[in-house]
């Protein structure tokens, strides 16, 4: 028996092996690959195309600093979006690897190798990858043509002949692939954990007792969380005496998100448990926070990706609002509102950008909303047949989507104006006042209220958006059939 296993994995590549792409969750990991490249080629055949602007322009052609300022700003945002992928496709891959725990089991009961399995599974994360990443160039390349179309007769001085073709477009794109078969083989470690005895038990996920001893990973994830507000408290000192303290604060920022996301399974569930009271105490709400609280790595991988969304989206708009009250402050006569539209469209200008992290994270809590609900058929077949109805089955989905949303949003705004504030302070603290000219000092953190506004009914549309699918899921199968289902 232990030589069919190795059979069954050594079976050449053949269109049936690619049956996994109509797998649940594997197509909306491919269009999050697709969105990530396709966002990158823009950026960087935008960017290419201004710096070819400036140059052709005959005033400041010779100056190529805002050429260098968008380049920097175009690498900075392809970051942002391939690293909210990456923990939106790892997400993806973790519960589909919890999805498969039962059918891996047999595979291992039959001779398979752990490593063997996780193989697989990184695997298809590349084939993933690289599927999306092919889709995205040519969605980026064909888009960039048109703008640059746009744009070529919109300005006098537009460059001749420039062509979306560029060589650096490709980067995003092997970026994209790379990183989401990186993500799949961190998403799939659990396989590693999977025992042949599990073979005769359910598919689930880990219970909040087997979650709740302080594992490695969790050390990790706390001693990056307090080395990042380290760091974060140290650029804002620096930046009393120094710009640059906003390179201390980035570092503190990427440490600090970093080891939240990690060690999401121990944050998040207060503030699931928290937000649960908030629906009331009948039959379905509680069911619905008992879901939540029931699978915290599940509901924490869906509140992640939306948490780094609100807190990306809030904290460039808080950093924009108190750089605006600084000058105010600072500024020795009463300022026409002209004098600040400049700023008005950087800023809504890097907010449009970085919500396209935002849309990546909500597809990711969409696909993984779907999924568990797919891996949840037993459970839900159990509670039609004592009972519930379809209406009450929708209304528990829904309050899931609701819970988790809501808590990743509050979670998520709360961030943004922490890091918003710290990114105005560290960097422009040591800014000169008027009338003495001494440095700024402390800077009271703005709230811009139409964006946070803006949030809110992005949060209530996405968990309506959210739990269509899965509600439709839900009801679609018959008691006696989800009862007998694996």
């Amino acid at each position: 028996m232990t030589a069919v296993a190795p059979t069954l994995l050594e079976t050449p590549l053949t269109p049936s092996r690619l049956a996994f792409l109509r797998e649940r969750g594997m197509g909306s990991s491919v269009f999050v690959a697709a969105l990530t490249a396709a966002f990158g080629v823009i950026l960087v055949d935008t960017t290419a195309f201004l710096g070819a602007l400036l140059q052709s322009d005959p005033t400041i052609g010779d100056s190529k600093t805002l050429a260098y300022v968008v380049q920097i700003l175009s690498v900075l945002l392809t970051a942002v979006a391939m690293y909210v992928a990456a923990i939106v496709t790892a997400n993806t891959f973790s519960t589909i690897v919890a999805g498969r725990t039962r059918r891996i089991a047999l595979l291992r009961l039959i001779g398979a190798s752990a490593k063997a399995q996780r193989t697989e599974v990184a695997g298809q994360g590349l084939a993933v990858g690289v599927l999306g990443s092919a889709l995205g160039l040519v969605a980026g390349v064909l888009l960039s043509w048109a703008g640059i179309a746009i744009g070529s007769a919109a300005f006098a001085h537009a460059p001749l002949g420039f062509s979306p073709l560029q060589p650096a477009v490709l980067i995003p794109a092997v970026g994209v692939a790379l990183t989401t078969w990186l993500a799949a083989w961190a998403g799939s470690r659990r396989v590693l954990t999977v025992t042949p005895l599990q073979a005769l038990a359910g598919s689930a996920e880990r219970s909040a007792a087997e979650i709740g001893s302080i594992s490695s990973r969790h050390l990790g994830a706390i001693t990056m969380f307090v080395l990042g507000g380290a760091l974060l408290a140290g650029g804002v000192v620096y930046g009393l005496t120094s710009p640059l303290g906003v390179v201390v604060a980035f570092f503190g920022g990427v440490f600090s998100f970093t080891g939240l996301a990690i060690g999401a399974a121990l944050i998040m569930p207060p503030v699931l448990r928290m937000v649960g009271g908030l629906f009331g105490r009948s039959a379905t709400a509680r069911l619905a926070a008992e879901n939540a609280l029931r699978h915290p790595e599940r509901s924490s991988r869906m509140a992640i990706g939306v948490v780094m969304g609100v807190t990306l989206v809030t904290m460039f708009a808080v950093a924009m609002e108190s750089a605006k009250a600084l000058v105010v402050r600072t500024s020795a006569e009463q300022l026409p509102p002209e004098y600040f539209a400049p700023f008005d469209v950087f800023g809504t200008v890097m907010m449009v950008l970085v919500a396209v992290s935002a849309v990546i994270a909500a597809v990711g809590l969409v696909n993984l909303l779907t999924i568990g609900v797919v891996q949840r058929r037993r459970e839900l077949g159990l509670l039609r047949a004592i009972g519930l109805t379809n209406r009450q089955v929708r209304r528990m989905v829904l309050l899931e989507a609701a819970h988790v949303t809501i808590a990743a949003t509050a979670t998520g705004l709360v961030l943004g104006v922490a890091y918003g504030w710290i990114a105005a302070q560290s960097l422009l603290g040591s800014v000169p006042s008027m009338p003495d000219f001494q440095p700024a000092g402390l800077i009271a953190p703005v709230v811009p209220w139409v964006p946070v506004v803006a949030i809110v009914v992005a949060t209530a549309v996405l968990t309506l958006v959210a739990s269509v699918a899965p509600t439709r899921l839900a009801t679609r199968v018959a008691p006696v059939e989800a009862l007998a289902a694996d």
